[in-house]
């Protein structure tokens, strides 16, 4: 297994996940993200690693020097490693981690209503193949 360092896990059939995986690969020009989908084997064994649910996938984890974070902790964690105006996101954590969670798991709960869902995950293109693990 790579080292644990910037890594986005994702939900692979959630069109609203891919949609962020695509914005994120248009501002990352330094390639500092990395990704897997949360189905993926190299996702599952990273998810067995910090004994989060393997089955159910109701958060992103981002994977931070060797620590998981996920929902809007992790989204904001993960703008900050972006940088430029992104990294300015990190000012929420102010805001309590129940009211910011709360909205987080709105969208969670209606992301395959309100954006769809695929029947598959994304394949990256031979450029960006080195970015996608598992």
């Amino acid at each position: 297994m790579t080292s644990a360092n910037n890594i986005l896990l994702f939900d692979g059939v959630c069109n609203l996940c891919n949609g962020a995986v695509n914005f994120i690969i248009d501002i990352d020009k330094k390639g500092v993200i990395q990704f897997a989908s949360l189905q993926s084997a190299f996702g599952q064994e990273l998810l067995r690693t910090h004994e989060l649910p393997t089955q159910t996938f109701n958060s992103l984890v981002f994977v931070h020097k060797g620590k998981a974070y996920q929902k809007s902790t992790g989204v904001l964690l993960l703008a900050k490693e972006l940088g430029g105006v992104y990294q300015l996101a990190v000012l929420l954590l102010v805001v309590p981690r129940f009211i910011r969670d709360f909205v987080y798991d709105q969208v969670a709960q209606n992301r395959y209503k309100w954006f769809g869902k695929s029947d598959s995950c994304r394949m990256p293109t031979p450029e960006l193949k080195a970015r996608f693990l598992g």
